[in-house]
């Protein structure tokens, strides 16, 4: 596979585990603020706010990318 096909299928993978770990740790935020931690899922929620954040970027280039 040439190096030009690679970065896609790169960025596809890292978005899928990026959002797939994104959906875990906000199960556990849930978790937390149900046991009176408001604090820390607070914190926890702003942290989240930067995958999402680069989400955006990660499925930019991708489009870039995958134009012929």
């Amino acid at each position: 596979m040439p190096n030009s096909d690679l970065l896609p299928s790169l960025l596809s993978k890292i978005s899928e585990n990026q959002l797939t770990l994104e959906a875990a740790i906000m199960e556990l935020t849930r978790w937390v603020e149900q046991r009176g931690g408001t604090e820390i899922a607070e914190n926890v929620r702003g942290a989240l706010d930067t995958l999402d954040r680069n989400e955006e970027l990660i499925k930019l280039s991708r489009a870039v990318l995958n134009t012929p």
